[in-house]
């Protein structure tokens, strides 16, 4: 493609690009929308899929209080996202945070953020798809609180139903994923806030009525660690109450029950990973990562306040009676409307499958161009006619699915594997955070469209402490599971993962392949040789 063929803006990107050590004409197209990456964004941190996911777990742990750990951890992610946008604008290359963690710190660094990067992706594309088939069932077969959960075959099934239909939408090229985000962005939308404005409505019209079946539950239960039995009975929540984790009290109850906001905010990378698919990326990038988190964070914290508030009787859950809160409430709340409700659910879930493949996809193609990876050519293929790195998309989808699989053989492995998803991400995150406050010290000079000037230094430490605070606590082995393994899974897997890549990196001089630039935010951008690195 000559250069005289594009318009200005687009001859400015691939300039940009070049300057950064890559050509533009041979890899993507720029055919993504601003709202298209929003929507990407969006879909990927997925408020239905993060919020119905862990609702139940959250909300045995610390009860309705819970709300607010999605409040704290939209505040922590949104200096996350302010560090990523000052980076992306510098960087706006596809992949996220491996060519970003290249660029600001070097080679190894970047390859160990890369491996544990992509093996996070890869549990939590396998558990967002393992995660539909309670609501497509209950979608067909309406909610029944004595039905059994469904069997491993069924839910195996479904989950690579959603794999193959985000893997098709993936694999038809950036026009195709553009609209599916915008389509997912819709059901998210209808899904969280008008499922959660009419539920925080139909409450409050209880609460101000006279019915004992429908009391309603005012906003004072957000603020306290008690619950009122149907036979009036007032019960303490925390470590001797019906909902503690049985570890520090109420700090404990709430600290374990913070993973549902931990959970719920890290899609904004994703606006990054497509950075070669959009126009003016850096300046477009990091304005559309700002935008997933306000909408983001106002339909998540919307729509967990609201379930909250719709769920008939706190007793029943905290006594086990209710397994999955979620549909009892959304059941009671709509009737013969429920099975609509599950089917928005589903396409939520699914739409957040394909922006987590897209986002992985772009990963392992960035790994690929630079030679990090095994089949690194195979991987680094693109396919001109639609605009996508065909081969990574397959392998975004081969992966996930033999996690999925491994469920059949050894299901304790495989919640490993989707728990270290979380803390795999957030290591990931922070690598990024921490290479950038090295950088600002060694005297990086961000010179992208978007930079944070003298509030720099103060939100990159902010966007550190916060990280790391949540690192620890993703990763404490609370003791809430009959299984000792599972309290210590994340950890488990968490060395195994660091150890492997750290090994294969150092046997092989993977991170030494491949001469694209890499340590070079403090100084000039420059091609490093392999041998000098």
């Amino acid at each position: 493609m000559a250069h005289t063929s594009m318009s200005p803006g687009h001859d400015e990107d691939a300039a940009h690009l070049a300057s950064l050590g890559y050509t533009y004409d041979t890899t993507f197209k720029r055919e993504m929308s601003f709202w298209g990456n929003v929507s990407l964004g969006f879909t990927y941190l997925s408020p239905i899929a993060g919020v119905y996911a862990m609702f139940a777990f959250s909300f045995m742990a610390a009860g309705p209080p819970m709300a607010w750990a999605l409040t704290i951890a939209l505040v922590g992610q949104f200096f996350v996202a302010l560090i990523f946008g000052e980076v992306v604008s510098n960087y706006p290359v596809a992949g996220g945070v491996y060519p970003w963690s290249r660029r600001l710190w070097g080679r190894k660094w970047a390859w160990m953020n890369g491996w544990i990067y992509v093996v996070a992706l890869v549990g939590t594309i396998a558990a967002v798809a393992y995660s539909v088939a309670p609501f497509l069932i209950d979608a067909f077969l309406g909610y029944d609180e004595a039905r059994p959960a469904p069997t491993a075959t069924a839910t195996i099934l479904v989950a690579f139903g959603a794999l193959a239909i985000a893997s098709i939408l993936n694999y038809s090229g950036t026009k195709v994923l553009s609209i599916a985000a915008l389509v997912g962005l819709i059901a998210e939308m209808i899904g969280s806030v008008a499922i959660g404005v009419y539920l925080i409505i139909r409450n409050f019209i209880f609460l101000a009525g006279d019915n004992p079946e429908h009391p309603g539950h005012s906003f004072s239960v957000f603020f306290t660690n008690q619950i009122t039995a149907a036979d009036g009975t007032v019960t303490a929540i925390g470590a001797d109450g019906p909902f503690g984790s049985g570890v520090g009290g109420y700090f404990g109850a709430f600290a374990w029950a913070a993973l549902i906001g931990m959970y719920a905010y890290y899609g904004f990378e994703a606006n990054g990973d497509v950075a070669e698919e959009i126009k003016d990326p850096s300046r477009q990038v990091p304005k559309s990562m700002r935008m997933t988190l306000y909408v983001g964070g106002l339909t998540a914290n919307l729509l967990v306040f609201a379930l909250v508030l719709a769920v008939p009787d706190y007793s029943k859950v905290a006594d086990g009676t209710v397994a999955n809160p979620i549909s009892a409430a959304i059941s009671d709340a709509f009737g013969p409307v429920f099975p609509i409700v599950m089917i928005i659910v589903c396409i939520a879930f699914i739409s957040c499958v394909t922006s987590l493949q897209a986002a992985a996809s772009r990963l392992l193609f960035s790994m690929g161009r630079d030679g990090f990876l095994p089949a690194s050519k195979w991987l680094a293929h693109h396919t001109p006619s639609r605009g996508v790195p065909s081969n990574a998309v397959i392998t975004a989808a081969v992966f996930p699915g033999l996690f999925i699989l491994l469920s059949l053989f050894a299901e304790n492995a495989l919640t490993a594997l989707i728990a270290f998803g979380t803390v795999g991400i957030y290591i990931g995150f922070q690598m990024v955070v921490l290479a950038a406050l090295r950088a600002r010290i060694k005297g990086w000079k961000p010179a992208g469209k978007f930079k944070l000037g003298a509030w720099a230094y103060p939100v990159n430490i902010l966007a550190l402490i916060w990280g790391i605070l949540a690192i620890v606590n993703i990763s404490f082995p609370w003791p809430v599971n009959d299984n000792t393994f599972l309290d210590w899974a994340v950890l488990i897997v968490l060395v195994i993962v660091l150890v492997v890549g750290f090994l294969y990196m150092l046997g092989t001089k993977a991170h030494l392949r491949g001469d694209a630039p890499a340590g070079d935010a403090s100084g000039p951008v420059k091609v490093v040789a392999p041998q000098d690195a």
